[in-house]
């Protein structure tokens, strides 16, 4: 029999619980015990994204809200939430992802306003990107936090060993980031955060386009989450494989292909979550060949390069307790074989590299009555052999079956140290701390850099922040000892040593965010590659460009337009952000520079998605750049960067197992270059299809 309410009660959903003055149990004027909570609650409350660090009682009366909606980002030593954090870091999440007409996380990162990505090929075959007007050394770059740079050159960093669909986000830390990411991270470093897949799915995909490219991968993901309750481990594993090819978009002057690249890529992962522990291990493996035409210089039009690189690491993490211990353990492999001509090492040799990199790292961190303090160290040990760079070795190493061997070498060490501290009150959130680091190049004695930031919250939607950051990049191996082919490195370089100053603003809404920002750099000791151009056979020499400062400025908008404009459903969001950057560095007059004059002293990006109907999405993508600087091009005239605008465009159709796009990039046919006398390819079209299936 149904029974008819005539009192019907509304149901109070709680999105935050806070202390603040009027939540409900304050309001009730009652001390409220829950002591109760389903299993089930808690079995699905752990969704990926969501922050599931513990808030403990805070006996110095910090006020701390937890948002459910927030995720832990790497702006601190110390894990901190993204509303706590008081540093800006920029973050890419799976929606940007999955709405960017991107093929690689090269051109993912185009559309982060503070970010240059200067490509030489396109989906990523080589790319340097780099932060804040800084050159691609100057950042570090990390796999799930663990750093993955490579000490012979920053050229080929981008080799990653996974595909777009393993990211989960992208985190963009910009200035220097010595005490967060220790060193290399000079202007900034850039965190690539994989997918954590909790059911027994298959996926597949496959692409086809314009040049001939073609790209197909596969992901098979197990766990036993069906199995695992509260008190139970959950385990889970994802195999991903990816090959892609193309015959590039450019010949050289007799014919042939020379921006032609194959690329395969394997990457493992797998997590174990148990009550007391997390354990996480990835192991990753990319191999590319790619034709390298006008690269590393405009004479040479039929350049070939073919990298190998391996990434193996293990992280765990305890869970309970006052004090935490993350410790991790890493290995990263790379080779490098780089062909002046083409398949003729009778014309002239290639040269090979090999790089082994072992690293130690261990971070921590306690909470007491004055708030959050962390403690980390790292040992890195960085080893290098190589056909030409580097001192002579005591013993040489064979080269597989080629008959030639390496006779030159590097090793060096890196130790660091860190302390940090960090005070959440109600509406201040302060951070600071210092690095030590210590290398054995040049038997560097121990050197410190501190760093401070504060953010201040106005308000519930309105934070002030300011930084003060110090930070130093040792030189690659490449800076130190590359002397052919015109060019003449100095080895006795010192390190690059940044300061830097921010101030900043942001206001965030469920419908919209804004954010404005105010910078100065000032570099000591910059490394660049530069050449006087009153001498035609003037060599390009390594040098330490003594001092640089830059000013610059970022602002940024975002509108979710589904929320701001309810009576309608085809707009879905707005991004628009602008970065300004003026450079000042005496005694520039007649030298050439190949990175440091080279910066992007305007940029503008904006994106619009749109929901055509609920299943077909479409958004449009919008570049400006203009560049300052010059390169000489291929008859050896000194050229102006020109500015330009791209269009890039997607259109994409969802179904519940099954995805449909179409992709254009450079939709208005434009003609540009980010490096030098390497063109760009026109409008390049792409069509795909994905396909998801449980088992």
């Amino acid at each position: 029999m149904q029974t008819k309410s005539f009192n019907p009660r509304r149901v109070l959903r709680f999105r935050q619980f806070s202390r603040k003055g009027y939540a409900l149990f304050s309001c009730l004027g009652k001390e409220v015990l829950i002591g109760t909570l389903s299993v089930a609650t808690l079995t699905y409350a752990k969704a990926d994204g969501i922050s599931i660090e513990p808030m403990r009682p805070d006996t110095a009366k910090t006020s701390r809200e937890v948002r459910l909606d927030e995720v832990n980002v790497t702006g601190s030593r110390a894990p901190l939430t993204r509303g706590q954090q008081a540093r800006m870091v920029t973050v890419l999440d799976r929606a940007d992802i999955q709405a960017a007409p991107a093929q690689s996380m090269n051109d993912l990162l185009k559309y982060a306003v503070g970010v240059d990505v200067r490509q030489r090929g396109p989906i990523g075959a080589q790319t340097d990107v780099s932060i804040r007007g800084g050159n691609y050394e100057q950042i570090t770059l990390l796999l799930n936090g663990i750093n993955i740079c490579d000490p012979q050159t920053g050229h080929n960093a981008f080799d990653f060993p996974l595909d777009i669909a393993d990211v989960e986000r992208i985190e963009v830390l910009e200035g220097p980031a010595g005490r967060v990411y220790g060193t290399s991270s000079l202007v900034g470093a850039i965190n690539i955060v994989t997918r954590q897949h909790d059911k027994n799915t298959l996926d597949a995909h496959l692409e086809g386009g314009s040049y001939g490219y073609l790209s197909a991968g596969a992901r098979a993901s197990f766990s036993n989450s069906h199995l695992s309750t509260l008190n139970s481990p959950l385990f889970t594993n994802s195999l991903s494989a990816n090959l892609t090819r193309s015959d590039g978009y450019s010949r050289n002057k007799a014919g042939r292909l020379n921006a032609d690249y194959q690329v395969a890529k394997f990457f493992y992962q797998g997590h174990y979550d148990a009550p007391l522990a997390r354990v996480s291990w990835h192991a990753g493996l990319s191999t590319r060949g790619f034709g390298s035409n006008t690269f590393y210089g405009a004479k040479w039009d039929d350049q070939y390069e073919h990298t190998l690189k391996s990434f193996t690491a293990i992280q765990a993490e305890n869970k309970r307790g006052r004090f935490r211990l993350k410790p991790s353990v890493y290995w990263n492999h790379s080779a490098d074989r780089f062909e002046l001509f083409r398949n003729a090492p009778d014309v002239y040799p290639f040269n090979y590299h090999r790089t082994d990199v072992f690293g130690i790292n261990l971070n921590s961190y306690f909470d007491w009555q004055l708030g959050r303090t962390a403690l980390a160290a790292e040992w890195r040990n960085e080893d290098l052999i190589s056909t030409n760079l580097g001192e002579p070795l005591a013993k040489t190493h064979a080269i597989g079956t080629t008959g030639r061997r390496y006779e030159y070498g590097l090793n060096r060490t890196n130790l660091s140290f860190v302390v940090e501290h960090n005070v959440m009150l109600s509406r201040l959130t302060l951070s600071a701390g210092l690095i030590a680091v210590k290398n054995s190049w040049n038997a560097m004695s121990m050197r410190f850099y501190p760093g401070v930031d504060a953010s201040y919250r106005i308000g519930d939607h309105l934070k002030i922040y300011a930084s003060l950051n110090t930070s130093l990049r040792m030189p690659s191996v490449t800076e130190l000892y590359y002397s052919v082919g015109g060019h003449q490195a100095d080895k006795h370089l010192k390190p690059e040593e940044l300061t830097a100053v921010e101030g900043g603003i942001k206001y965030t809404t469920s419908a919209a965010s804004a954010t404005m920002s105010i910078y100065h750099n000032h570099c000591r000791n910059l490394i660049d590659w530069i050449r006087h151009t009153d001498d035609a056979d003037a060599p390009w020499e390594s040098v330490n460009f003594t001092r640089l400062n830059a000013l610059g400025a970022e602002a940024s908008l975002t509108l979710h337009l589904a929320q701001l404009l309810a009576g309608q459903k085809v707009l879905k969001k707005l991004h628009i952000a602008y970065s300004h950057i003026h450079q000042d560095k005496a005694g520039a007059d007649g030298i050439q520079s190949l990175y440091a004059l080279e910066y992007l002293r305007h940029k503008l990006v904006a994106s619009l998605q749109m929901s055509l109907t609920p299943k077909l999405d479409f958004s449009l993508h919008y570049r400006y750049q203009q560049r300052t600087g010059t390169y000489t091009d291929s008859d050896g005239h000194v050229c102006d960067y020109q500015p330009y605008s791209i269009i890039d465009a997607r259109l994409s159709y969802q179904s519940s197992s099954c995805q449909f796009c179409l992709e254009a990039n450079n939709l208005l046919n434009k003609t540009y270059v980010d490096y030098g006398h390497v063109p760009q390819p026109g409008t390049w079209i792409m069509a795909g299809a994905s396909l998801q299936l449980p088992f």
